[in-house]
C-alpha cells in the first residue's frame, strides 16, 4: 500500500545536520537496506574524490527511498560535503521553481542574481553559477519526491545534468515513486543519451520488506519478538510497506497488544483503518481524471481490461500507460496482464466511499451494463448488480436468479438472500414477482427465519382476491405451506384463518386443510379463529384428503381410510398445485398403514420437487420424516445420512422451536439404535429453545429421553418422562402405538418401580389399540414391547415371541422383525432350546454384522446361546500378545476381522482413518502376525466363525 509522498512515517526520525557519519536516528528506519547504501555510500565517495553522479532511488511510497536520501544527506554534511535539499509535493507543482528556489536559497551569495525577489528571471538562472560554486566545495543535490516536480523546477534540473561534467564535483541524489514518468511523460533527468558527457546515471529501487524485516520491526518496536503467525499476517497486511509498517505497530502497541495470533482481530482492524488512511493521502494531487479511473478501478478493476475501466470512468486525456504508471507510484494498484487491480480491499472502499451517493450508483449501474456486455461471470456480475439501482434490462434477473441458486450450493445464505433481494427491485410482472419472493422466502427460512416468516405473512395479506387476479391464484396457499415447513403452528393457523375471507374456491379448500394440520401439531386445545369449517370425513380435494387421513392415523382409527385418504391426496404429480406439508401428512399416514414402499417413493419424488424449488425448509420436513422411515425399515445409514441432511438444509437454529424436538428426538433413536448412546445422552441434555415445549413434538422429546433413562436404569425418570410424554399426545389424541411406544415403556418402569397394576393397564391399552389399527406392523410391535410385562412359563414365552415374529415377518418393519427374533432367541435360548436359538440369531446376523456397535449386535451378544449343557465348552485359545491390547486396539481388531475396511472402521468408532491404521500397525506388531488373513484366523481360534462383513 502507500504512504502520500510528502508525509514522514509515524514514529520515523530524521537526520539533522549535526548527525554523525553514517547515523539515522530510528534504526528501524533503514532495516534491509544494505545493499541501497552502499549504492547511495559510492555515490559520496566519487563526489569525494570530485567525480559527479546521478542516482534516483525510487518505490513505492511508504518505502524507505526518502529515509536514504536523508540519510545520505546527513553523512555527506557529516564529511565537509554541501548539501543542496528541497522537497516536492503535490500541492506546490503549481508554483514555478518551487523546488529550485528551495535549492538556490542556501547559496544565494555564491550564485549572484540567482533569486531577485525571490524568483528566477531567466529559465536556467543560477546553473552556472551552482556548477561553478561546486569545483570550490563538492555540492550534493538531494531531491526528495522528485515526481512531484513543477515543470519549471524541470527545465532546470534537467539544464543542469545538461552542463554536467564528469569531472565536475556535484552529485544529484533524488528519491520518487517512480511517478515521475507518469506525470512528466519523460524520467526526470531526461533521455540518458542526451547528456553532452559520460556522468553515470544509476536508478535504483527501493523493496518491500521480507518477512524477516517485518519481524525484525516488530520485535523493535513491541519490545518482543511477534509469533510466526502474527509476524506473518503482518506482513500481509501491510504488503512490507515499512509506513504502514510502522504505523499500525504505533497504534497496536500504544492499545497494549502484545505481538501473538491471539491480537489478529485487533490487528487486522488497526491495520484496516490505517490502510484507509494512507489511501486517502495517496490521492491527494492526482488529477481528477485519474480519480474517476481509480474509482471505476474500485468497481470493476478485477473483472474488466483496464481499457474497459478507462471507458467506464471517461478517460481521454492522459495516456494510458501514464495513468497506469501515476496509480501504481503512488502504492494504489497493481498491473495483473490487462487487468489493474487495487491492492487491498478496505482502499476500494475508502476510495468510493467519498462519493456522493447518486454518482456511486450510477458508476455500478454503468459498470454492471458494461460488464455484462463484455462477458462477465454471473457471479461477478451479481456482485456489481447487488451495489447497482435499478436498471430494467431484461437479462438482470436471471442473472441474479442464477447467482442465487449458486449461492445455494454453497451454503451462503445471505448471499442467496441478497441476490432475489436486489431481484425484486427491477420491474416484474405480478407472477414473476410472487415467485422470487417465495424463492426468498424459503431462503430466509435459513438466514433469517423472523424475516421469512414476516415476508410470507405480508404475501398473504397483500394478495389479491383470486376473483380479480388470476396472476396470484395460489400465492397465499404456497407462502402458508411454506411458512408451516420451519415448524410455526401458530402462525399457520392465524394466517390461514385471515386469508380465508377472500380467497377462492380452489385456495379456500387448501387454507382449511392447512389450518386444520397446523392445529393437530398443538399442545393444546385453546380455541382459535371460529368460524373455520371442519374437515369432511372423506374430503375430496387432496390437501384435505391429506390432512383427514393423518388424523385418522393418529387417532389410530380405520387404516384402510386412512391408506385411501392418503393414496388421493398423493395422486397429482409432485409438481402440481397441493400444497406440500399435506402430503407430507399424507406420506406419514402411509407409513402408519405399512405402506412403506409407497410412502418412500412419494417422498423421493416430493425431495427432488422441493430442491428443484430451492424449498429448504420442506426439503428439510421430508428428510426428517424419511430418516423415519429408514429407521423403521432397518437402513440406520440411510437414515443418518438424512438425518444430517435434513440439518443442512435447515440448520437446528432456522428450525422454529415447536418443531425442533422432533428433530432432536429422531437424531437421540438413531444414535441408540446405532450403539452410541453417549451420543444420544449429550442430544437428550441439550438445551432447546423457548417454546419448544409449546408443540407435540415435545413429546417426542420426552420420549426420547426416556428411553436413556430407562438405558441408564432410572426408571423413575424413565416412568415420568414417559409419563408426560403420554398425557401430551392424549391431548391431542395421538392415540396409535405406531407414533410412539410410550406405554410399552411407561408399564416396564412401573413394573420396575412396583406398580404392576398400571403395568398391565398400559400393556392392554397397548395391544388393544394396536389390534385396532391392525396394520401387521404395529400388532407385531406391540407385542414385542409388551412381551417382558407377561408372568409366563419358559413354554408360553417362547410361543408369544413366535407369534410377535410371525406377525413382522412378512411385514416392511425390518427393525421391528429383527428385534423380534432376538426377543425370540432370548426366549428360546432360556427354555433351553439354543438350536432354535442360534437359528434366530442367524436371521439377525446380517444386520449386526453390518453394525456391530448397535443395540442388536450388544443383545445379540448377551443372549447369543453356548454349547450344550452336557458339553464342556473348550477352552479359548488366547494368542501371545493379546492381553497387551488396549480396548481401543481390540475393537478395531474384531471389526477389522469381520471384513470391515479401514474406512468403515473409522466410522464406526468415531475415529480418523490414520488412527486405525496406526492401530492396527500396533497389533500386527504386538501379536506378531503379518495382516488381515493372519488376524482373521485368530479371531477365529478365539471366538469361533467369524461373519465377514465385506
Amino acid at each position: 500500500m502507500t504512504i502520500s509522498s510528502n508525509e514522514t512515517p509515524a514514529g520515523r526520525s530524521t537526520c539533522t545536520p549535526e548527525c554523525p557519519p553514517d547515523a539515522h536516528g530510528d534504526p528501524t528506519m533503514l532495516l534491509e537496506c544494505g545493499r541501497e547504501q552502499e549504492i547511495v555510500g559510492g555515490l559520496l565517495d566519487r563526489l569525494g574524490q570530485g567525480t559527479a553522479s546521478i542516482l534516483t532511488l525510487t518505490g513505492r511510497p511508504g518505502h524507505t527511498q526518502n529515509a536514504l536520501v536523508r540519510w545520505a544527506a546527513c553523512r555527506a554534511r557529516s564529511g565537509g560535503l554541501r548539501v543542496l535539499r528541497a522537497r516536492a509535493t503535490p500541492m506546490e507543482r503549481e508554483l514555478r521553481h518551487g523546488v529550485v528556489l528551495q535549492l538556490l536559497t542556501p547559496v544565494d551569495d555564491i550564485v549572484p542574481g540567482a533569486l531577485p525577489g525571490h524568483r528566477l528571471p531567466d529559465p536556467t538562472t543560477g546553473v552556472d553559477g551552482l556548477l561553478t560554486a561546486a569545483r570550490t566545495t563538492p555540492t550534493l543535490i538531494v531531491v526528495e519526491d522528485i515526481q512531484w516536480l513543477d515543470e519549471a523546477s524541470l527545465t532546470w534540473m534537467q539544464a543542469l545534468l545538461r552542463r554536467l561534467r564528469p569531472r565536475t564535483p556535484l552529485a544529484v541524489l533524488a528519491s520518487s515513486s517512480a511517478g515521475d514518468i507518469a506525470v512528466h511523460g519523460t524520467d526526470w533527468c531526461g533521455d540518458e543519451t542526451s547528456l553532452e558527457t559520460t556522468v553515470p546515471v544509476q536508478r535504483t529501487a527501493v523493496p518491500a520488506l521480507t518477512d524477516r524485516g517485518v519481524a525484525a520491526t516488530v520485535r523493535a518496536r513491541c519490545g518482543s519478538a511477534g509469533d510466526q503467525e502474527f509476524v506473518a499476517a503482518l506482513t500481509s497486511a501491510t504488503a512490507g510497506n515499512p509506513a504502514i509498517l510502522l504505523d499500525v505497530l504505533h497504534e497496536f502497541t500504544a492499545q497494549g497488544h502484545p505481538p501473538v495470533a491471539a491480537r489478529l482481530p485487533e490487528l487486522h482492524a488497526i491495520t484496516a483503518d490505517v490502510v484507509g488512511d494512507h489511501t486517502v493521502r495517496a490521492l491527494d494531487g492526482l488529477p481528477g481524471e485519474v480519480n474517476s479511473v481509480l474509482r471505476a478501478l474500485a468497481v470493476c478493476g478485477d473483472l474488466l481490461d483496464f481499457s474497459l475501466v478507462r471507458t467506464l470512468a471517461g478517460s481521454r486525456t492522459i495516456p494510458e500507460d501514464r495513468i497506469r504508471v501515476l496509480l501504481e507510484s503512488v502504492g494504489l494498484t497493481v498491473s495483473v496482464g490487462d487487468k489493474v487491480h487495487i491492492r487491498f480491499p478496505v482502499a476500494k472502499a475508502r476510495v468510493l466511499e467519498d462519493m456522493p451517493a447518486g454518482e456511486r450508483a450510477g458508476l455500478y449501474a454503468r459498470a454492471a451494463d458494461l460488464a455484462h456486455r463484455s462477458s462477465v461471470n454471473d457471479e461477478d456480475l451479481a456482485h456489481i448488480l447487488l451495489r447497482s439501482p435499478e436498471l430494467g434490462a431484461a437479462w438482470v434477473v436471471p442473472v441474479l436468479r442464477r447467482s442465487f441458486a449458486a449461492a445455494l450450493r454453497r451454503e451462503d445464505h445471505h448471499r442467496a438472500c441478497a441476490c432475489l433481494t436486489r431481484a425484486l427491485q427491477e420491474p416484474l410482472d405480478p407472477r414473476e414477482r410472487t415467485r422470487l419472493t417465495l424463492e426468498l422466502a424459503a431462503a430466509e427460512a435459513v438466514a433469517r427465519p423472523e424475516a421469512g416468516d414476516r415476508r410470507l405473512g405480508e404475501l398473504v395479506r397483500g394478495a389479491a382476491p383470486a376473483t380479480t387476479s388470476s396472476a396470484t391464484a395460489g400465492v397465499r396457499v404456497r407462502a402458508v405451506d411454506l411458512g408451516f415447513a420451519r415448524g410455526n403452528g401458530d402462525w399457520v393457523r392465524r394466517t390461514a384463518a385471515e386469508a380465508l375471507a377472500d380467497a377462492g374456491p380452489a385456495d379456500r379448500e387448501d387454507l382449511i386443510a392447512l389450518f386444520w394440520l397446523a392445529d393437530s401439531f398443538r399442545d393444546d386445545d385453546e380455541p382459535m379463529v371460529p368460524g373455520v369449517p371442519r374437515l369432511p370425513d372423506r374430503p375430496v380435494p387432496p390437501a384435505q384428503a391429506g390432512v383427514r387421513a393423518w388424523q385418522l392415523a393418529a387417532a389410530g382409527e380405520d387404516a384402510d381410510k386412512a391408506r385411501k385418504l392418503a393414496r388421493i391426496a398423493l395422486a397429482k404429480d409432485p409438481t402440481s398445485d397441493t400444497p406440500m406439508m399435506p402430503r407430507l401428512a399424507a406420506c406419514n399416514a402411509l407409513i402408519c398403514t405399512d405402506d412403506y414402499d409407497e410412502a418412500g417413493e412419494m417422498l423421493d419424488r416430493m425431495l427432488a420437487t422441493a430442491r428443484g424449488a430451492h424449498l429448504r425448509g420442506i426439503a428439510a420436513r421430508i428428510l426428517t420424516v424419511r430418516a423415519g422411515l429408514h429407521l423403521r425399515a432397518a437402513r440406520l445409514e440411510a437414515a443418518e445420512r438424512d438425518l444430517d441432511g435434513a440439518e443442512r438444509s435447515l440448520p437446528t437454529t432456522s428450525w422454529h422451536p415447536m418443531a425442533l424436538p422432533g428433530l432432536l428426538a429422531a437424531r437421540i433413536c438413531v444414535s441408540l439404535e446405532t450403539g452410541r448412546p453417549a451420543r444420544a445422552r449429550r442430544l437428550a441434555e441439550a438445551p432447546v429453545p423457548a417454546g419448544a415445549e409449546d408443540g407435540v413434538w415435545w413429546a417426542t422429546l420426552l420420549f426420547a429421553r426416556a428411553r436413556i433413562a430407562a438405558e441408564d436404569g432410572n426408571w423413575q425418570e424413565a416412568l415420568r418422562l414417559s409419563q408426560e410424554s403420554g398425557r401430551r399426545l392424549l391431548r391431542r389424541r395421538w392415540l396409535n402405538p405406531a407414533l410412539l411406544g410410550w406405554r410399552p415403556l411407561a408399564a416396564e418402569a412401573c413394573l420396575e418401580t412396583g406398580d404392576r397394576t398400571e403395568a398391565y393397564r398400559l400393556r392392554d391399552e397397548e395391544l388393544a389399540l394396536s389390534d385396532r389399527w391392525g396394520t401387521p406392523c404395529v400388532r407385531g410391535l406391540a407385542r414385542v414391547r409388551t412381551g417382558r410385562l407377561f408372568d409366563d412359563t419358559p413354554k408360553r414365552a417362547v410361543e408369544r415371541a413366535r407369534e410377535a415374529t410371525a406377525i413382522l415377518r412378512g411385514s416392511p418393519a425390518r427393525l421391528a422383525c429383527l428385534w423380534a427374533l432376538l426377543r425370540q432367541a432370548g426366549a428360546e435360548t432360556v427354555r433351553g432350546d439354543t438350536a432354535a436359538a442360534a437359528r434366530s440369531l442367524d436371521e439377525v446376523s446380517v444386520m449386526t454384522t453390518a453394525h456391530p456397535a448397535s443395540r442388536l449386535a450388544t443383545v445379540r451378544a448377551l443372549i447369543a446361546p453356548g454349547a450344550a449343557p452336557d458339553t464342556p465348552p473348550p477352552a479359548p485359545v488366547v494368542p501371545r500378545g493379546w492381553q497387551a491390547l488396549s480396548e481401543a486396539e481390540k475393537s478395531t481388531v474384531r471389526l477389522a476381522g469381520r471384513g470391515h475396511g479401514n474406512r468403515q472402521i473409522a466410522e464406526q468408532l468415531s475415529v480418523s482413518r490414520r488412527t486405525v491404521e496406526l492401530r492396527l500397525s500396533n497389533v500386527y506388531r504386538k501379536l506378531q502376525i503379518g495382516g488381515r488373513k493372519e488376524l482373521r484366523r485368530l479371531l477365529g481360534s478365539m471366538e469361533g466363525p467369524v461373519a465377514d462383513a465385506s
